[in-house]
């Protein structure tokens, strides 16, 4: 049952005062303390979230079959106290400073693979996975200079989608909602020779392209694929985790992914997604308990499709 609209409104208004609030708190908390409250937010949220713990157990089985027992039970419990730091994280990065901000990141093929993909003058696709804490990497972005173009899933509370995408301008980021219009602005942004970050690991539309994503068959967007081939600009696919120091990020920006050209742009965007989606097992292998993909993501999850 749909409640009549001023509940609607009431709980929206609510959500919104929730969100505002933990932004406000956590640009006010000392770094260490928010750091640990998100913590102990993520370790309240795993055994709440019954659903969202089973199915984060079926995508990390199918990183890593050999996960069970106590050692399934810590990665559920850290990709949880992932997704809490991510969120804490992004509500403070607007108050931190540039130093603040660089000071425990590091990186690596930043210069090989995202400077020279930039200097072939096409623009450049960051292909990400809902991993780790990426809000910080395009912070870290556009302190160097970099226009970013990000676009994201649009939230049925169009007055929250607004107050993320402020969230995000503030930290220099270009936000897109996910729809028709989408492709045009990512396509003005590559023109410009700027960045562009997009999602890869979910298809939130269900017409992408099929693929093998650890072993199984799902589908996955082909935007990225299609806007690399009739553009130019380079798929980077890129991974940012957090590390255990305070604050601390590591990012890798692997080479651009490139596939033998065969001029039918259907196959060549699938045979171009399946090479991103190779390349998104390898960044999420390297930390799969960061992993922030708790919805299905497989025809043969429960929900899939609903």
């Amino acid at each position: 049952m749909t409640p009549p609209r001023a509940d609607r409104w009431l709980v929206d208004s609510l959500t919104m005062s929730g969100y505002k609030l933990g932004s406000m708190v956590a640009q006010l908390t000392p770094g260490p303390i928010a750091q640990g409250a998100a913590t102990a937010a993520g370790f309240a949220l795993a055994p709440a979230l019954r659903d969202r713990r089973r199915m984060i157990e079926r995508h990390l089985r199918r990183v890593d079959p050999t996960l069970s027992g106590a050692r399934l039970r810590r990665a559920v419990q850290q990709a949880f106290e992932s997704y809490a730091r991510y969120y804490v994280e992004s509500f403070r990065l607007p108050s931190l400073s540039n130093e603040t901000v660089a000071r425990t990141f590091t990186e690596e093929g930043y210069r090989d693979n995202l400077l020279a993909g930039l200097d072939q003058g096409n623009g450049v696709i960051i292909a990400l996975a809902h991993l780790g804490g990426w809000e910080w990497a395009g912070r870290w972005m556009t302190d160097r200079g970099h226009p970013m173009t990000v676009v994201v899933e649009p939230l049925a509370n169009a007055d929250l989608f607004e107050w993320f995408a402020d969230l995000r301008a503030e930290l220099g980021m270009t936000v897109v909602p996910l729809g028709p219009e989408a492709g045009a602005a990512v396509l003005r942004a590559l023109r410009n020779n700027e960045v562009v970050c997009l999602l890869c690991d979910r298809d939130l539309q269900r017409n992408g392209i099929e693929v093998e994503f650890f072993g199984e068959t799902t589908t996955l967007p082909a935007g990225p694929a299609t806007l690399s081939l009739r553009t130019g600009a380079p798929i980077l696919p890129t991974g940012v985790y957090f590390t255990d120091a305070y604050n601390g990020h590591h990012t890798i920006v692997r080479p651009p992914v490139t596939i033998e050209r065969t001029g039918k742009l259907r196959q060549d965007v699938a045979r171009l997604t399946q090479a991103v989606t190779h390349e998104l097992e390898w960044i999420i292998r390297q930390h799969p308990e960061q992993w922030h993909l708790f919805q299905p993501n497989w025809p043969s999850d429960p929900g899939y499709g609903v």
